[in-house]
């Protein structure tokens, strides 16, 4: 997680108007792939970051500094794509108080069998995103 984190921290500010989150997959203890959300929101972190891992993905633990997206909008959902990777777990930082994913994304992840973790990181990946999640809370 102490990856990931350091990849959101890298593009804050940078990702209006989404969220800068970082994502990294681990297999037998070695980093596979790693993103973080792009200049202006897109492509998102997971997509990056499984896009590195590719095959590799499989079997493999995601740590993701805010819950993965789960509704289709510019892009299909990243709890989907770390569904179809075929990851065995899922580390998430803090969950996302969007109301378009709020528990859902983390949900979905559970339901395909992943085992998911939620809360390590929490406070620096809530500090990251502090604004994001005031400009949600007043929408």
């Amino acid at each position: 997680m102490e990856r990931a984190l350091e990849l959101a921290w890298a593009q804050k500010g940078k990702t209006f108007p989404n969220p800068s989150v970082g994502c990294v997959i681990v297999k037998s203890g070695k980093i596979v792939g790693q993103g973080a959300t792009a200049d202006g929101g897109r492509p998102h972190a997971e997509t990056q970051a499984l896009q590195l891992a590719g095959t590799q993905a499989k079997g493999a633990t995601a740590y993701v500094t805010l819950e993965p997206c789960s509704h289709h909008g510019q892009t299909p959902p990243c709890a989907e794509a770390l569904i179809e990777s075929g990851i065995s777990r899922c580390v998430i930082a803090c969950v996302d108080p969007d109301p378009r994913v709020n528990w859902r994304g983390a949900a979905l992840l559970q339901e395909a069998g992943i085992d998911t973790v939620i809360g390590i990181g929490l406070e620096e990946a809530f500090e990251i995103n502090a604004d994001f999640f005031a400009r949600v809370e007043t929408s």
